[in-house]
C-alpha cells in the first residue's frame, strides 16, 4: 500500500508562493535549499508535503523549457517496498522516468510516469516536515531498501528488485 505524501509545485516566485501557502493555510514551511535538479522550498500541514519548486532545467523535471513552465509537476507515494511496489507500478504500465538522488541519501526518490506521461515518485522514507518521515538509517540499509529498477545502470530492472527485495527481506528477518 502506498500512501499521498507529497504534491510538487513549479512556481515562478518560491518565496511569494511560500508565505502564501503559509499565510492562507498556515503550513509549516522549510527554509529555501537546493538540490541537483531544483531549487525548493517544502510546506507542510504534517501528514502531506508541499513542494515548490524551480527547476533548473530538462533533467528531472522532463521539461524541455522548465522557465516557462507553472503548475503541479508530480506527486509522491510513501510506500513500504520499494522493489514491489515499482515491479507493481511496471506491472499496471507505469515506466521508470528517473532516479534522484542516489539510494544512499535520505531524500531519494524514483521517479515515474503513468499511462499519460504524468509524472510521480515513490520512496520508502517519507518527505521532509511529514509525520510519516523515518529516521536517517544505517548507508547499507537505506541502499537495501531503495534498489530496483534501473537506479544501478549495470542491472536490470528485474534482477535489481529480485535482489533488493531478498536484501530486504533478509534485513526485516
Amino acid at each position: 500500500m502506498a500512501r499521498i505524501r507529497h504534491i510538487a509545485l513549479v512556481v515562478k516566485d518560491l518565496e511569494k508562493t511560500a508565505a502564501f501557502y503559509q499565510k492562507a493555510l498556515g503550513l509549516k514551511r522549510s527554509e529555501m535549499s537546493e538540490g541537483p535538479t531544483a531549487r525548493r522550498i517544502y510546506l507542510s500541514d504534517g501528514e502531506v508535503n508541499l513542494a515548490l519548486l524551480q527547476y533548473k532545467g530538462e533533467t528531472g523535471s522532463g521539461l524541455k523549457n522548465a522557465g516557462d513552465f507553472v503548475g503541479i509537476h508530480h506527486f509522491g507515494f510513501q510506500c513500504d517496498d520499494m522493489p514491489k511496489q515499482q515491479a507493481a507500478i511496471e506491472a499496471a504500465g507505469g515506466q521508470f522516468f528517473f532516479d534522484l538522488g542516489d539510494p544512499d541519501d535520505d531524500d531519494f526518490e524514483r521517479k515515474f510516469k503513468d499511462p499519460n506521461g504524468i509524472i510521480f515518485d515513490i520512496n520508502w522514507k517519507g518527505w521532509t516536515m511529514t509525520s510519516s518521515k523515518l529516521r536517517p538509517r544505517k548507508a547499507a540499509s537505506r541502499k537495501a531498501a531503495a534498489k530496483g529498477g534501473k537506479s544501478a545502470k549495470t542491472q536490470t530492472k528485474k534482477t535489481a528488485g529480485k535482489k533488493a527485495g531478498a536484501k530486504a527481506k533478509a534485513r526485516r528477518k
